[in-house]
């Protein structure tokens, strides 16, 4: 393990890693730093962020900032031994399903007058362009091969964080509210990303439309 965070990123750049666990409390660099300089070179290799922050922000942040799951301290060795098992299934998952997929998904498609890049890992809304994660797109493409559906939390889970995912609906809430940031002309009145209360999700694919909630 890395004594900093300075160290960290020296080790990231230098060796390879099939997971990376970051503590956002670290010295020199915070794991919010490290996560995000990770990030700005690699989409693909998961991340979990070690907190002893409860507040919703500091979850939301490391989920901006590209990381895949979070675990609050105080956690036993067993729980975390299950959700680093629980990632690296996710990921292997998905790198099957990308690599069976081809060129059946686009590189770049439209949500409303959103266009998303996959390879760039970016949706461009007028002039502002936000970063997306790599469950950010999955989420995306998800929602665009079953439009006009009503999606329960637990399927999108499922299809996502994989079936034996460990956290709450809340990681999936939050990763929605960064999206209709981005996606949405007005995130507060969402017009394709549209809450089902009790429920879940319902994907409007639509150019333009009613707004939901």
């Amino acid at each position: 393990p890395a004594a900093n965070g300075e160290q960290a990123l020296a080790l990231f750049q230098q060796e390879k890693f099939d997971l990376v666990l970051l503590d956002i409390m670290m010295p020199r660099k915070s794991g919010y730093d490290v996560c995000k300089a990770i990030r700005a070179t690699n989409e693909k290799v998961p991340i979990i962020m070690l907190t002893a922050k409860s507040e919703e922000i500091d979850k939301v942040l490391g989920l901006q900032l590209g990381a895949d799951d979070y675990i609050t301290k105080p956690f036993g060795v067993r729980e975390l031994l299950a959700r680093i098992a629980s990632v690296l299934r996710r990921t292997q998952r998905n790198e099957k399903q990308d690599g069976s997929k081809g060129s059946q998904t686009p590189d770049q498609f439209m949500i409303g007058s959103a266009e998303i890049d996959t390879r760039r890992y970016q949706a461009r809304l007028g002039r502002k362009t936000s970063e997306l994660s790599a469950r950010e797109i999955q989420l995306l493409q998800f929602f665009r091969a079953h439009p006009n559906e009503v999606l329960s939390r637990d399927q999108l889970l499922s299809a996502i964080w994989g079936m034996n995912y460990l956290g709450t609906t809340r990681t999936l809430d939050q990763h929605i509210a960064q999206l209709r940031k981005k996606i949405e002309p007005r995130p507060d009145e969402p017009q394709f990303i549209i809450t089902v209360h009790g429920v879940g999700y319902r994907y409007e694919n639509i150019k333009s439309g009613k707004a939901g909630s």
